[in-house]
């Protein structure tokens, strides 16, 4: 069985000192949580502060973002080696926030998953379709779109996939278990086809509206290794909550 991985997105949310604060309770809510793997993605600005309570722990810090270069005249960038020099072993990359504010295709998310693996990060790559794609039975189609040129001539070594569908990130709404699963599985089957062996070996995490109630329900189907959790991550008790759900699962 894969071992389940949680990741805490916390966009644009907590200053440092909020981050510390965060980091000094949840640690004593996941003592015994050695079975998940559980990433944290502050802010930029707390990412070095937050590496030195985590260094010691089994929790992996990671970015929400990263530039496709390594250095050079790219103003308010941050490339995969500071992410690293600040203590980063994760980064998240391609959120359909960053697509749909900041217009990044899937050409971009590929140079990026290119730079960050280059440079040793492991990569959560986030994909998903929107409500009207949905409705308009092209979801297959999306994800096979965002697969096949987000990886373009990318080895699948050190990534982990998170569906989110995007009509359900921060909106309350959750796909049901199954219609996670059918996308899970849809894209396992992807990967099959391209990686062979590394499908079985490949997370792919749920993202959008997760909580503490509706975690276990997602968990129970087979091909969903975790969640990539953005606003019940927010507060230790309820991060705490779907961490131990995740233990439940092995």
């Amino acid at each position: 069985m894969r071992k389940p991985l949680v990741a805490a997105n916390w966009k644009m949310n907590k200053a440092i000192k909020e981050t510390l604060d965060f980091i000094h309770s949840f640690l004593q809510l996941v003592e015994d949580s050695g079975d998940v793997d559980i990433v944290i993605a502050p802010p930029f600005t707390s990412l070095a502060d937050a590496f030195r309570l985590l260094r010691a722990t089994n929790i992996k810090l990671s970015a929400q973002d990263v530039f496709y270069e390594d250095k050079g005249a790219f103003t308010g960038e941050i490339s995969p080696v500071m992410l690293t020099d600040a203590g980063c072993s994760f980064v998240i990359i391609g959120h359909s926030e960053r697509r749909q504010y900041f217009l990044e295709t899937d050409e971009i998310v590929n140079r990026k998953i290119d730079a960050a693996r280059r440079n040793g990060l492991e990569v959560i790559l986030c994909i998903g379709e929107s409500l009207m794609e949905r409705e308009d039975n092209k979801t297959f189609e999306v994800l096979d779109r965002q697969l096949r040129d987000s990886l373009k001539d990318t080895a699948i070594d050190g990534i982990t996939i998170a569906y989110e569908p995007i009509w359900a990130i921060g909106t309350g709404k959750t796909a049901t278990p199954e219609q996670a699963n059918e996308a899970h599985t849809f894209i396992r089957g992807w990967v099959k086809r391209k990686y062979e062996e590394s499908a079985d070996k490949m997370r792919i995490l749920y993202g959008g509206s997760v909580t503490p109630d509706n975690i276990e329900s997602l968990l129970a189907e087979p091909d969903i290794d975790g969640a990539l959790v953005g606003g019940a991550s927010l507060k230790p008790e309820d991060f705490a909550k779907i961490v131990k759900s995740a233990k439940r699962r092995i």
